[in-house]
C-alpha cells in the first residue's frame, strides 16, 4: 500500500524504481497509468489529473503510454508479427501496407528480422522482451513503463535487453520508467534512482549521489542490496559501452 508518495518523473530521462519486494512499486506504475486510483492527492501527467479522467479522456492521455509488462503478456496465438501490429491495428488509421512497412522497421531495429512468423513459445525469453518493446513503441509513446523487464533472464541476457532499452531511449528521446529489483545493474540504466519503502519514497536521487549519501536509510540500503565494498563505477557500465 502506498502512503502520501512524492515523485517527480522527469521528461525524457530514466528513472529507476527499486526497493523490496512487497513495498508498492507495481502499484505505484498503475497509479500512474490510471488504473488505481489515489484516495488523495494528485497523478499528473503532463499537468493532467489522470486519477480525475474518465472515458475517452483517460484513453486519450493513456495513448502517450507504452508498458512492457512483467511477463512480456504476448499473445500466444498470434505471431510476432501481429503482436506487433496489434497497437496499429486497434488504435491507429494505418492502411494494412502501412502498418507492414512500420512492423517491419521494427523487427529489423529490435534485431528481430527472420522472427516475424514465429509464435512466442518458439522464441527465447531475451527475444520475447524484444517484441515485447517493439510492441510497446508502435504507437510512439511519450512514456515507457517497464515492470521488472528482466524477470526470468540470466545474466547474459539481462544484460543485452538493458543495453537495447539504453540504446532505444536515447534514440527515440521518450520518458522511461523502471520497476526493478536487479540490483546494481539497473543503476547503470537510470538518470535518478527512487527507492521506495513501506509505502513512501525514502530517497530519489542519480547514482552517484545515493553512493555518497549520508542518509542513514540509504546508507544501510546500499549495504543491504549491494553490499560495503561496492561502487557503481565499478560495475560494467552500461553507459559507458553504448
Amino acid at each position: 500500500m502506498l502512503r502520501g508518495v512524492n515523485l517527480d518523473i522527469e521528461r525524457g530521462e530514466t528513472t529507476v524504481i527499486c526497493g523490496e519486494s512487497g513495498q508498492g512499486k507495481s502499484v505505484l506504475l498503475k497509479h500512474i497509468l490510471g488504473l488505481v486510483k489515489p484516495d488523495r492527492g494528485q497523478v499528473l501527467v503532463e499537468g493532467e489529473d489522470i486519477s480525475r479522467l474518465k472515458g475517452a479522456s483517460l484513453n486519450r492521455l493513456r495513448t502517450r503510454f507504452g508498458v512492457l509488462f512483467q511477463g512480456v503478456a504476448l499473445f500466444d496465438s498470434m505471431n510476432v508479427f501481429d503482436n506487433i501490429a496489434l497497437p496499429l491495428r486497434e488504435r491507429s488509421r494505418l492502411s494494412e501496407p502501412e502498418v507492414k512497412i512500420k512492423v517491419e522497421k521494427s523487427l529489423q531495429i529490435m534485431d528481430l528480422e527472420g522472427s516475424a512468423g514465429k509464435f512466442p513459445d518458439q522464441l527465447s525469453g531475451g527475444m520475447k522482451k524484444r517484441v515485447g518493446l517493439a510492441r510497446a513503441l508502435q504507437l510512439e509513446p511519450d512514456i515507457l513503463l517497464f515492470d521488472e523487464p528482466t524477470t526470468g533472464l540470466d545474466p547474459v541476457k539481462s544484460h543485452d535487453v538493458y543495453r537495447l532499452f539504453f540504446s532505444t531511449q536515447k534514440r527515440l528521446g521518450y520518458t522511461s520508467v523502471i520497476v526493478s529489483h536487479d540490483i546494481p545493474k539497473i543503476f547503470n540504466l537510470a538518470d535518478k534512482i527512487a527507492i521506495l519503502h513501506q509505502g513512501e519514497v525514502r530517497a530519489c536521487m542519480t547514482p552517484d549521489e545515493l553512493q555518497r549519501s549520508r542518509d542513514p536509510f540509504v546508507q544501510d540500503f546500499i549495504v543491504r542490496v549491494m553490499g560495503k565494498a561496492y561502487n557503481v563505477k565499478d560495475e560494467i557500465g552500461i553507459k559507458g559501452m553504448v
